[in-house]
């Protein structure tokens, strides 16, 4: 049997307005675009998906089942503007067929800055999913996948019982993400790691009319899968929920092919759908994962340098956590907030410079023209945190 994964990641940053050397006050974020990516979002995406996963569930009498992780940054925007989306993911918790994953609350790359910072911020997710849907987190995921053994043995320390990552042939070699795995020197913590392919199919090549196997048919896709048996127990498909209705438009049919997938791929009875609780429970370890090296789950290298490949990005993240000291001696709450949300990966990843192979993808949803601009804008934005968080430690 071939257990179809499907983790799903919830994610919109707090866009920064244009912000001068001339401006004054804590006015950082641009409500109205904020406002206008997450509606956008909710009427092409999260609800029309969301409804048909509760559709599916029921029409399966729970056999289809999917995990979830939403940031703070995102919840906090449904809690403004998409109620009805909050709400939508609270049907699906009381499904008991969806599980929600642990993050950092900000979507931050903190584990490389500041181990402290990183613990605090899982631990204030971990609450929120406890406070909004009743969730005992069991599983984490570190931000865009980041990963290496360091992460997975404070994760563990952490209390927690798996973690996701990326299946980047660089570190498999020979072996097949669909397995279950550990990362060495821990005791008891287990991986899933991304089938890429199989996911990119979904995520980035559904539409594409070049592509060999377009259109893409559930009938294909779950022969792809059965193909696992016998070589492999789980089939691991990460990817940004958005995928469905936003990156993937409803008139490419990718909400046509999810209705119909479930049935083609549970036909038979050979494979079913899990929660990643659910496959770390049902299939043991195969052996480990040794990965001394920071992987992600993006762009074509598979590593950091989306965040961290150039000068502007390099300074701005050594910036931003030089602060925490200082920021978090303030007391201030609305400061402290305020610098979290300038921790958010996505600040950075407007800073690339890498236009080439993945450029189209950096330019998604980006607000500014060049990543030069969002450099410029970003530290003006971080000296007013500074300024502030100096006035108040006084």
């Amino acid at each position: 049997m071939a257990s179809v994964v499907f983790y799903f990641q919830v994610h919109q940053p707090f866009r920064l307005r244009r912000y001068t050397i001339f401006d004054s006050g804590a006015n950082y974020f641009d409500e109205h675009h904020n406002e206008e990516v997450c509606k956008k979002v909710a009427s092409k995406c999260y609800l029309p998906t969301n409804r048909l996963i509760l559709e599916l569930i029921e029409r399966h009498q729970g056999r289809f089942r999917v995990s979830y992780s939403l940031t703070g940054t995102v919840l906090e925007q449904f809690q403004h503007w998409a109620p009805e989306v909050l709400q939508s993911f609270k049907d699906l918790a009381k499904t008991g067929c969806v599980e929600f994953i642990a993050e950092t609350y900000y979507h931050s790359l903190a584990f490389l800055y500041n181990r402290d910072e990183f613990i605090a911020q899982t631990k204030m997710h971990s609450e929120r999913m406890k406070d909004l849907f009743d969730a005992d987190v069991k599983v984490f995921r570190n931000t865009e996948l980041t990963y290496n053994n360091d992460v997975a043995q404070v994760v563990e320390g952490m209390g927690f019982d798996a973690i996701l990552t990326e299946g980047a042939d660089h570190v498999m070699g020979y072996r097949s993400p669909n397995f279950i795995y550990n990362p060495p020197n821990c005791s008891h913590l287990k991986m899933l790691l991304k089938n890429y392919r199989l996911s990119d199919d979904i995520a980035f090549r559904f539409s594409n009319r070049q592509w060999k196997e377009w259109p893409l048919k559930s009938e294909t896709f779950a022969s792809w899968v059965d193909q696992i048996n016998g070589n492999g127990y789980v089939c691991n498909l990460f990817m940004d929920f958005e995928t469905f209705g936003e990156h993937q438009w409803a008139d490419t049919g990718i909400f046509e092919f999810l209705r119909s997938l479930p049935d083609k791929v549970m036909e038979g009875g050979k494979n079913d759908f899990l929660t990643v609780s659910e496959a770390i429970e049902r299939y043991h370890s195969v052996g480990e994962i040794d990965v001394p090296h920071m992987i992600s789950w993006a762009d074509t290298e598979r590593d950091l340098s989306a965040w961290l490949g150039n000068s502007m990005q390099a300074n701005a993240l050594h910036d931003v956590y030089a602060l925490a000291e200082d920021v978090l001696a303030s007391g201030d709450q609305q400061v402290i907030d305020d610098w979290r949300k300038l921790q958010t990966s996505d600040h950075f990843y407007y800073m690339c410079t890498k236009w080439f192979s993945d450029g189209d993808v950096h330019k998604y949803f980006n607000p500014y023209e060049s990543p030069y601009d969002a450099y410029i804008n970003y530290m003006n934005i971080l000296d007013s945190i500074r300024s502030r968080a100096a006035a108040t430690g006084k």
